[in-house]
């Protein structure tokens, strides 16, 4: 299968890569600055450039063309509200477009866990980053695609241990971006798991009895 993986150079996009070629897909991973390509390729992808900030729909139909399955990985990390509206908001709703119009059904989404953040003061560059978030998990939601919508703890740097909580609801928590990547590759090897909403931390449960318990549900 060829996947294409968009924040392809951040803390899980670029532990995902060379997950998915070990599981022997041919994987496109896109980028912005020149010399990422060199990352990407040494993880056995394929680079093709694009600032997600300034691609419209058409530009995601021609990164996506020939791929089987997107995932969205990207994210602005507080880099400024009009980044995060683009990059987590208009995004994976262009990105749902261009599926539709390449005939790609199947369309993974990292968001945000839903009590991510409630404990702190309350922050408004934060509570627009869950808005956009939400309003892209709608978008996704609300399409005909095999979708599904991956919503980790805080994540934090490690790679993780291989063990999460996983499931449609789970109790906060962090969770490591490696483990992330892993439940993801996981997910795709499982493509009857769809139009699902899952929470992810980690926890005592090995990535794959926990994404094949999921199909027990």
């Amino acid at each position: 299968m060829k996947i294409l993986v968009i924040g392809a150079t951040g803390g899980i996009g670029h532990r995902l890569l060379p997950l998915l070629v070990e599981n022997g897909h041919s994987v496109v991973g896109l980028h912005r600055k020149a010399e990422q390509a060199a990352a990407i390729t040494a993880a056995g992808a394929t680079p093709v450039s694009g600032d997600i900030m300034e691609m419209d729909e058409d530009d995601f139909v021609r990164v996506a063309e020939g791929c089987d399955a997107i995932v969205f990985s990207a994210g602005a990390a507080g880099s400024g509200l009009d980044r995060t509206t683009t990059i987590d908001g208009d995004a994976p709703i262009k990105l749902v477009a261009a599926a539709r119009r390449l005939g790609i059904s199947r369309f993974y989404l990292v968001s945000a866990f839903p009590e991510a953040g409630r404990s702190r003061e309350r922050n408004d560059r934060f509570e627009h980053y869950m808005r956009e978030k939400k309003r892209a998990d709608v978008a996704v939601a609300s399409s005909d695609l095999d979708w599904v919508i991956l919503r980790p703890g805080t994540l934090v740097h490690e790679d993780g241990d291989g063990r999460v909580s996983l499931g449609p609801a789970v109790a906060y928590g962090n969770v490591a971006r490696g483990n992330v990547a892993r439940v993801l590759a996981s997910l795709i090897e499982h493509p009857d798991i769809r139009r699902a909403f899952l929470e992810l931390t980690d926890g005592d449960t090995a990535v794959n009895t926990a994404v094949a318990s999921l199909k027990r549900r």
